[in-house]
């Protein structure tokens, strides 16, 4: 009798353990980290003002030995500039993209790298994966700016930079740096386009 009853509890703890295990290991059923993870890069007059244009993009980081553009980046092509899902940029107040009057809101980066200057655009079709349903249906602004070269960076960035009345986009990867120009309405320069 004896030698049942610890049979039988021998059995309930293996299917209580069986049980607490199949539950643990779907809780933990997680996707592993992005190998280019997402980053924000904001534009503020003030750290202690609110944001003016913010940017979320994937993040990827130049495999050694390999050139980026022309190679990893084929010229000539749409490039959701950066990795992943296609970067998304929000405007908190109307723009002037380069020469275009953009109003106010949330959307894609697309650009078209090339050796000496690249093709920037603005599409309003939001939440797509890389540049595989970019459609110029939903362009909003195309500019052309020109590529300069500057020390090597091995993760894809983007950040601003004021230089006079303009707040520039400056994309920057490998040793291209792609400055973009953006007039916010709060400018004079506004005013005059």
């Amino acid at each position: 009798m004896m030698v049942k009853i610890k049979i039988v509890i021998k059995a309930i703890i293996f299917l209580l353990l069986a049980i607490f295990l199949k539950s643990e290991m779907h809780a933990q059923s997680f996707k592993d980290l992005d190998k280019a993870p997402h980053d924000i890069s904001y534009y503020r007059i003030s750290k202690a003002t609110p944001p003016l244009v913010k940017v979320i993009y994937g993040r990827p980081k130049k495999k050694k030995g390999k050139k980026v553009f022309g190679n990893l980046v084929k010229y000539g092509k749409v490039w959701r500039t950066g990795a992943n899902e296609a970067t998304e940029v929000k405007f908190y107040q109307d723009i002037v993209f380069g020469d275009v009057k953009v109003p106010a809101g949330t959307y894609v980066l697309y650009t078209i790298p090339g050796e000496k200057e690249w093709t920037i655009i603005l599409n309003s079709n939001l939440d797509v994966w890389g540049a595989c349903q970019y459609n110029p249906m939903f362009d909003v602004a195309k500019i052309t700016v020109p590529a300069s070269k500057a020390e090597t960076l091995d993760v894809f960035s983007i950040d601003f930079k004021e230089k006079k009345d303009i707040v520039q986009m400056v994309l920057g990867w490998d040793y291209i740096r792609v400055k973009i120009p953006i007039i916010l309405k709060d400018n004079k320069l506004y005013a005059k386009l």
